[in-house]
């Protein structure tokens, strides 16, 4: 099902205030070298649930950092709803899960420069298929 208007407009202000809450409580809880992006935000057809999607680099943090975010999501929710006080009525309920299509993309390009590429041997598409 499409999203709404309403939803698009509610996920990117959500979303762009998302980014600097989370790099500023990185930054402040003195984690230096970790760059957190809120790739999407998804909320729900009821105005009630935010789905966030973080790309967090380096990849070998992102269950820990991930983990800490969901434990803080309260007071996340708090920081956003004073920052949207004005756009928004009520805060979503915010649930936090990694994004991970940048490795997905990353494995399909080291696929296909190595040397398991379908491309150049067809015979490897027959092992990928999924009976």
């Amino acid at each position: 099902m499409e999203e709404s208007q309403r939803q698009k407009k509610i996920g990117s202000v959500l979303q762009r205030d998302l980014v600097e809450v989370l790099q500023n409580a990185a930054t402040q809880g003195g984690m230096q070298g970790i760059l957190i992006s809120v790739s999407k935000v998804k909320v729900t057809v009821d105005l009630s649930v935010a789905k966030v999607y973080l790309s967090i680099f380096p990849n070998n943090k992102g269950q820990e950092l991930i983990k800490g975010i969901r434990s803080n999501a309260p007071l996340i929710r708090h920081e956003l709803a004073q920052r949207t006080r004005h756009q928004l009525r009520r805060m979503p309920q915010l649930e936090f899960f990694i994004d991970d299509s940048l490795e997905y993309i990353d494995k399909i390009e080291q696929s296909l420069k190595g040397k398991d590429n379908p491309l150049n041997d067809p015979n490897l598409l027959d092992k990928r298929k999924k009976s």
